[in-house]
């Protein structure tokens, strides 16, 4: 069965709020990366700016039992993020096939600007706008002890 998340995109101040909610829910990090420890391609692409690299990829702060508060900073490529559609949810799957089968139903008759692919960190991965509006992302990993 799949689980959901809250999945926060901030505007350059991730790392600032992701210790705030630290601050008030306890817990460690087990994961905080900046968009600097992000491969580049053997075409150049992925290249970050150094206005960017600094910032958070990918932040996650268990909160309860089986719920994770997440987040990333905005860049370049993604551009500015407008407060109020900044928040998506995230369903981690426990198959490629589940992921799958959420992504093409959810995602029908929206906007499926990212779809599911294999990602550097070692995840089945997409993103997607459903034709509601609400911003969806889609995770399986598949080395979840990594």
């Amino acid at each position: 069965m799949a689980a959901i998340n809250p999945y926060l995109v901030f505007n350059g101040n991730c790392e600032e709020a992701f210790l705030f909610y630290q601050s008030v829910f306890g817990g460690e990090f087990p994961y905080a990366g900046k968009f600097s420890d992000m491969p580049k391609d053997a075409k150049g692409g992925g290249a970050i700016s150094e206005e960017d690299k600094d910032k958070i990829m990918h932040i996650c702060l268990p909160i309860g039992k089986d719920s994770v508060l997440m987040g990333s900073d905005s860049n370049d490529a993604s551009g500015a993020v407008v407060m109020g559609s900044n928040v998506s949810i995230s369903i981690n799957t426990e198959s490629k096939e589940e992921a799958d089968k959420l992504f093409n139903g959810l995602s029908a008759g929206g906007n499926a600007f990212m779809p599911m692919n294999q990602t550097f960190w070692g995840a089945y991965f997409g993103m997607f706008v459903d034709k509601f509006g609400i911003h969806w992302m889609v995770n399986f990993d598949e080395n979840p002890n990594k």
